[in-house]
Order: C-alpha cells, then sequence, then structure tokens
C-alpha cells in the first residue's frame, strides 16, 4: 500500500459505528481494521496525519485511534483537531514504552485512553466498544436533555410545575409578536433569561440583543447609554456615541429594573416609543428607530404610580403583555429538574465527571428556602462542582449559607426508620417510586433519570405499583 494511501470501507448496515484509523504503519493500520470490522465496526484507514486530518475534516467518526509519533502530524494533532471538528467523538491513542508520558499528557487533553505496542487486538476490541458504550450515554443524555427541554422547558427557561408551564406556555404564544413584554419577577427568577427567551423565538432572532439595567446608572449616564450623544454634550463627551436603541436597532432592547429609571429618562422613553425615533443627547437630530422592547421589573410599579415614581402612560406602554415568573420557593417541585439541568451544565463547563448528587445533599437542597431564586441554585450548583472531589455532590460540598440548613423531613430516620424494617423491598421501592414522582410534579422523565432508571423500567413499575 502507498504510505500516503486512504483505504475508505463501506458503512455496514444502517447506523454501524465509524472508525478512523490514522498510523505511518499500513499494515499495522490494516491488521486493526481488520479486526474491528469482523466485530462490526465500519472502518477507515488514513496511513498519514495529513490524511487523518483531512477525513477528520471532510467526514464524521465516532472513534479514532490514532498513533502518537507520526511523520508531519502527530497523534497529539490529530486529537486536538478531532476534538475540535467532531466534539462526540472518542479518541484512542497507540504507543510505545518510551512515549507513556506523552499519552498520559493527551489523557488529560481528553482522550479516551492510550494502548501500548505490540498491541492486543483483544484489548483494543475492548477499549474499543467502551469507548462506544460512553459515547451513546453521552447521545443519550444529550437527547434525554433535549426532550426534557422540548417538553419541560423553552430556550433554557426549565420547570414541570403548574406555575412554570403557565410561563412557559405562555411564552411560546407571545415570542413570536412584536408586542411590548413586562417581565415581573423576584430578584433572581430569571428575568433575562427569559427576555433571551422571547428574543430567541421572535422573528427579531438574527439581529441584535441588547441589555441595560436601570438601576446601576445615574440619570446622565442611563440617557447617555439609552439614546447616545453628540460630541461636546458634556464635559467627557469627546466624541459621537451610538447608544443601546441604535445598536439594538432592527432587534430587540431588554431594559433589567426599569422600575427605578428616573423620572426624567422616563418621559423620553415614552416619547421615543410612541415615535420610534430618538435624539441622542447634546443632538436636535432624530433618528429613526425599530426596536421591540422588553422590560423587567422586581418592584410592584403599580405601588410605583401610586407613589409618584413611575408614569402610568409609560407603564401601559411597556406592558402590553406581562410575565410573572414565581419564586423559587413556590416552585420546589423544579428544583430537581433545575439541579439536574445545572449539574450537566457546570460539569461539561469545569471539565468534572460528577456521577450524582447525595440524598442528603439533595434533601438540603430541596429544603432551602432561596431567597436568591434560581439564580442563587444555579450559583450553588457551580459552586458544588467545582469543589468536589469525588464525583459525587455532598453536605461537604454545600456552600456555607446551605451548611448549616435543615435537610427537610423527607429522610426517614430515628421512629420514621423503624417504622420502615420490616416491611418488604418491593413496598420500600413503591414509596421511592412514588415519592421522587411527586418531587418531580409527576415528570416521569425527569423521576426516571433521578432514579437512575431507563423509562421503560420506571412506566413498567409505575404499573406494576398501579402508581
Amino acid at each position: 500500500m502507498a504510505t500516503d494511501a486512504i483505504t475508505s470501507r463501506a458503512r455496514g448496515e444502517s447506523g454501524s459505528i465509524r472508525v478512523l484509523i490514522v498510523d505511518n504503519d499500513a499494515a499495522h493500520a490494516e491488521a486493526v481494521s481488520e479486526s474491528l470490522e469482523r466485530v462490526g465496526y465500519a472502518c477507515t484507514v488514513a496511513t498519514s496525519g495529513p490524511q487523518g486530518i483531512k477525513l477528520i475534516d471532510d467526514e464524521d467518526f465516532d472513534v479514532v485511534i490514532t498513533d502518537l509519533v507520526m511523520n508531519d502530524v502527530d497523534g497529539l494533532a490529530i486529537l486536538k483537531h478531532a476534538k475540535e471538528k467532531l466534539p462526540d467523538a472518542e479518541v484512542i491513542l497507540v504507543t510505545g514504552h518510551g512515549t507513556i508520558p506523552s499519552a498520559v499528557s493527551a489523557m488529560q487533553q481528553g482522550a479516551f485512553n492510550y494502548l501500548l505496542k505490540p498491541l492486543d487486538l483483544s484489548q483494543l476490541r475492548a477499549v474499543t466498544e467502551k469507548a462506544c458504550e460512553s459515547l451513546r450515554l453521552r447521545r443519550q443524555n444529550a437527547e434525554l436533555n433535549r426532550r426534557l427541554d422540548e417538553r419541560f422547558g423553552f430556550e433554557g427557561v426549565i420547570g414541570s410545575s403548574r406555575q412554570m408551564h403557565d410561563v412557559i406556555d405562555r411564552l411560546k404564544r407571545i415570542a413570536p409578536t412584536d408586542a411590548s413584554v413586562l417581565i415581573q419577577g423576584a430578584t433572581g427568577t430569571g428575568k433575562e433569561l427569559v427576555a433571551q427567551a422571547i428574543h430567541q423565538n421572535s422573528p427579531r432572532k438574527n439581529k441584535p440583543f441588547v441589555a441595560l439595567n436601570c438601576a446601576a446608572l445615574s440619570e446622565n449616564i442611563l440617557e447617555s447609554e439609552l439614546f447616545g450623544h453628540v460630541k461636546g454634550a458634556f464635559t467627557d463627551a469627546s466624541s459621537d456615541r451610538v447608544g443601546k436603541f441604535e445598536y439594538a436597532n432592527g432587534g430587540t432592547l431588554f431594559l433589567d429594573e426599569v422600575g427605578d429609571m428616573p423620572l426624567a429618562t422616563q418621559i423620553k422613553l415614552l416619547r421615543v416609543l410612541e415615535n420610534s425615533e430618538i435624539t441622542r443627547v447634546g443632538s436636535n437630530e432624530g433618528i429613526a428607530v425599530n426596536v421591540r422592547i422588553l422590560s423587567a421589573t422586581n418592584r410592584n410599579l403599580e405601588e410605583s404610580i401610586e407613589a409618584g415614581t413611575f408614569r402610568s402612560d409609560l407603564y401601559h406602554r411597556l406592558k402590553v403583555v406581562t410575565i410573572d415568573l414565581p419564586r423559587l420557593v413556590d416552585r420546589t417541585q423544579d428544583i430537581p429538574l433545575l439541579i439536574e439541568h445545572f449539574l450537566k451544565y457546570f460539569a461539561k463547563r469545569h471539565n468534572k465527571k460528577i456521577e450524582s448528587v447525595s440524598a442528603a445533599a439533595r434533601r438540603r437542597l430541596m429544603a432551602y428556602d432561596w431567597p436568591g431564586n434560581v439564580r442563587q441554585l444555579r450559583n450553588v450548583i457551580e459552586s458544588m462542582v467545582v469543589v468536589d472531589f469525588d464525583g459525587v455532590l455532598d453536605v461537604d460540598d454545600l456552600p456555607s449559607e446551605l451548611s448549616d440548613a435543615p435537610e427537610g423531613g423527607d429522610e426517614p430516620r430515628g421512629d420514621s426508620l423503624a417504622a420502615l424494617v420490616g416491611k418488604p423491598l418491593s413496598e420500600l421501592e413503591r414509596l421511592f417510586i412514588a415519592e421522587t414522582l411527586q418531587q418531580t410534579g409527576g415528570n416521569r422523565e425527569a423521576a426516571a433519570e433521578m432514579l437512575g432508571i431507563g423509562q421503560r423500567t420506571l412506566y413498567r413499575k409505575i404499573k406494576e405499583f398501579q402508581l
């Protein structure tokens, strides 16, 4: 076989696992390919690093098996390129004894495993099968997350509670319109996330989404941020500046904490909403803008109107449609879903392998009153993921504000535990499944994931126990 030859083999049956073998030694690559094809894999051989790179660019593979030491392009370069172009694929390195430190380094860079030459083909098949199993599990989890989001979420807005079901249903109906939306809720309930979800599902999704916190700025700076200014408009105005309205032109402008906006600025904002035209600070020239306004507040704006701190006419302009976000303590059945969502997100973000949350830690998380709402839960899960060292988030991983919190009353201890002694295991299983279903609000997909069983198994148990 020529040194740079590539042998592309048939895919075999539909759904066959595709394996790319990259090795300068053509005979060795052929032996590996034939061994794997005998057990059903569809193999492609590249006998040089550059050819392997090209195949990764041009085709899809599930597993890449590459020699570590090659001319021109080595196995580490193949690994890096595969991770960039085929993020789902697993990479197995083949190395001689003298390059074991490099192979260990490659493991830290994301390789699935490494094998020593001369290859034991039965060991190769076993490691390849483990790589495929890892790949299958990842894809199953991704599909489950997609289905959970499809059924119990909307662009990251997640919940199976009745309150969040109503919110998500409302979001799906108003997002495709161009109506102004006022999002109301306590701090940390996810108001900006909801605004982003509306934008991403609107006809303006390919245009800018621009956010501005109205509570963080003085009146003069806020007006400059909103409308822009011209050179010389004030002492520090050394050049013209484009404001948020112009940046958001054609897209969506999100005004966070709009209830804190000064009255003078409210008048100017109302004028923009009525005329679709802004005037930069220090200028008399009007500039046409086409912007959808989404706003949010943690205040009761009707009370602010009575107190004279918010304009009634602006309020009615902003609240063509309202979204009311519940506090987390009022939708505790969503906490298990949110825990799993944030756990997966931060484990991936921080490159940590987290298997589960312990029962004791989960009880603490369920019993806490969450004054900071979803934002606080998100931060707590991230903190736990970062400090964890054994793959199981436990009570000792909780941050200080939760470490002394009560565990809640759902753990059977003392007399409660004694009351369970003597019950058949089947009855304990029934009680456990029933409690999990209650915590997830009847969400069977989420319950199956929490229980660590397949959905078919859960459905069978529900039927068996008549739940």
